[in-house]
């Protein structure tokens, strides 16, 4: 488990190779900003890798929304909004599991 770190875009460019994703990371409240993050989960596995997200947040009639969990086949990639609602009241923090890490990286840019 790692908190993830955010890219910085920058006019002249920001280079970024990925990094590797563990199961239990975690994203701050203070990196998702008041618009939240785009989270690029990248799948170099040989397997698919199950991501979920968790959501602390409500739907619009006020039920508790339910984690987010969907399949990044291998070889491809996939891109999440990530919103600053999502984060848990108690810990300040959004949760993401994998079920397949060797191989599999992440890329994380602010919307702000």
């Amino acid at each position: 488990m790692s908190a993830l770190a955010l890219i910085q875009p920058a006019r002249t460019g920001a280079v970024s190779a990925g990094a590797a994703v563990a199961n239990g990371d975690t994203i701050s409240r203070d990196k998702l900003g008041s618009r939240g993050v785009l989270l690029e989960v990248i799948n170099g596995n040989a397997a698919s890798d199950t991501v979920t997200i968790s959501d602390a947040s409500t739907t619009p009639s006020g039920a508790p929304a339910a984690a987010i969990s969907t399949v990044v086949v291998n070889a491809t990639s996939q891109m999440f909004k990530i919103l600053p609602a999502q984060a848990d009241p108690v810990t300040g923090l959004v949760t993401i599991g994998h079920t397949v890490t060797a191989t599999v990286t992440y890329k994380m840019y602010p919307r702000d």
